[in-house]
């Protein structure tokens, strides 16, 4: 089961997302009152709040994590490592009520997808790091995930791990190749074809098959693609919306294509090397899903040293040989290509991990919902998807 499995349709933290999406006054915090005491030079501990599923494991010991093990080993400092996020929705409820309240959280450093990360930037309730302790950061941060809209310079996030939102299908049984979106509108698809549930995994894929520019699009390109995808649903084309459950779909042949997630298709390759993953001719979305410090942290330092950690490509692709999903860091592609392992070495050349050229050009980082959109617009979309 891969991580990504465990999120759900954007909707269910409602209170959440209206307090964020309306971005309401009492709840920001002024640049001035973002950073707490920094413990860091006498407590030598760390609060990392992640994923399940998201960093590498030992074989022989599920307890035992190498790259975070080694961090610990070379600068003293002692991780706790919870893997709490379960849903960006939900751990949003959790930790609101302190950041809102200017009172700590009781984590360091925390993971969350980049439309949730833009709530917490415009929310002023993470701080900004200081580049100037992150020589790895700066030097190696992919070029392509350096400038998102929601996060000039990305001075507020860096990113842990990337992935490429687009189609995946059976070619053995669907008999044909699939190279554009527009193609799982063909009739021998119909009633054979699933799409993302959530409003943020899902909407700029079918857009870009619209040839709309992601990085800017409107709300006449939404409402455009909603009329789309609500006569499809009509018409029976679309078999239904999932989150990760598309996985068992398409494996059993109950799905043809799907709209799905590059890491996802990279395990289910493993056990049949008939799934293909597409990044469409029209494109597809590159996200990413970042690391940030919240208000008041104690340990902000050690955090920004874990960060930077992460970003030495030695690290970065044992990280990315675990988790398979595309890698922030592109000079691990050089490490991995060294490997004497030939399996290991292969992951160098496997384009979800490691875009291609060619493939980087159909790529793009979608323009955030804005506050004053997401209400409305989820509205539309849950009444579509039936949530």
């Amino acid at each position: 089961m891969s991580r990504r499995s465990l999120l759900r349709a954007l909707g269910a933290g409602a209170a959440g997302a209206a307090l964020a999406g309306c971005g309401v006054p009492a709840a920001f915090v002024e640049p001035g009152e973002r950073a707490g005491r920094d413990s860091s030079a006498t407590d030598h501990t760390l609060h990392f709040a992640n994923w399940p599923l998201y960093i590498d494991t030992d074989d022989d010991d599920e307890s035992k994590r190498p790259t975070l093990d080694a961090f610990s080993r070379r600068t003293g400092i002692s991780v706790t490592y919870t893997e709490e996020i379960n849903d960006n929705d939900e751990f949003f409820g959790k930790i609101s009520p302190a950041l809102m309240n200017r009172q700590q959280t009781g984590r360091d450093l925390i993971v969350i997808s980049d439309w949730m990360a833009a709530r917490f930037v415009r929310l002023g309730w993470v701080q900004e790091m200081d580049r100037a302790k992150q020589p790895n950061v700066a030097k190696y941060l992919d070029p392509q995930l350096r400038t998102p809209a929601f996060d000039e310079g990305r001075l507020h996030s860096v990113p842990w791990q990337s992935g490429i939102t687009g189609i995946a299908y059976n070619r053995k049984k669907l008999g044909r190749e699939i190279r554009s979106t527009g193609e799982l509108w063909a009739d021998d698809l119909r009633g054979r074809v699933t799409l993302l549930s959530g409003l943020d995994e899902s909407f700029a894929l079918l857009m870009q098959g619209d040839g709309v520019d992601i990085t800017r699009w409107t709300a006449d390109d939404f409402h455009t693609m909603c009329e789309k995808v609500e006569k499809r649903v009509r018409s029976k084309h679309i078999r239904r919306f999932t989150g990760n459950d598309y996985i068992k779909d398409l494996a059993t042949g109950d799905v043809l294509a799907c709209q799905a997630y590059s890491g996802d298709v990279i395990q289910l390759q493993a056990d049949n090397p008939n799934i293909e993953f597409v990044v469409p001719e029209e494109g597809a979305e590159l996200w990413a899903e970042s690391l940030m410090i919240p208000n008041l942290a104690r340990h902000k330092r050690n955090a920004e040293r874990l960060i930077d950690h992460y970003y030495d490509p030695e690290v970065a692709a044992e990280l990315a040989a675990w988790v398979n999903y595309v890698c922030p860091v592109p000079a691990a592609r050089d490490v991995l290509a060294s490997s004497k392992d030939e399996e290991t070495a292969a992951l160098a050349e496997d384009p979800l991990i490691f875009p291609d050229d060619a493939m980087r050009e159909r790529l793009a980082i979608a323009r955030d919902i804005t506050s004053e959109e997401r209400m409305d617009f989820a509205k539309k979309w849950n009444g579509i998807v039936g949530l």
